[in-house]
């Protein structure tokens, strides 16, 4: 966008700029961010939800096979 006044043109430029500049330290935060949570998850050992979900399953499984083989052997 251009005006006739030099000094507006300016200021347009200089806002764009720093909108960019704001816009890539946001996203710059978010990944430090991210990346000291996964760290902090790491040092914790804590496990992610998918991990969790499949022991849940294999652990829902074997309970399932205990329980039969319990009822075959009649106790």
């Amino acid at each position: 966008m251009q005006t006739q006044n030099p000094f507006l043109d300016e200021m347009a430029k200089l806002t764009q700029a720093a909108m960019g500049l704001a816009q890539a330290a946001g996203e710059e935060a978010k990944n430090a961010f991210r990346a000291q949570s996964d760290k902090w998850a790491a040092d914790l050992d804590l496990i992610r939800r998918e991990e969790f979900d499949a022991l849940k399953a294999q652990v829902a499984a074997l309970g399932a096979e205990i329980a039969a083989l319990k009822a075959s052997k009649g106790g």
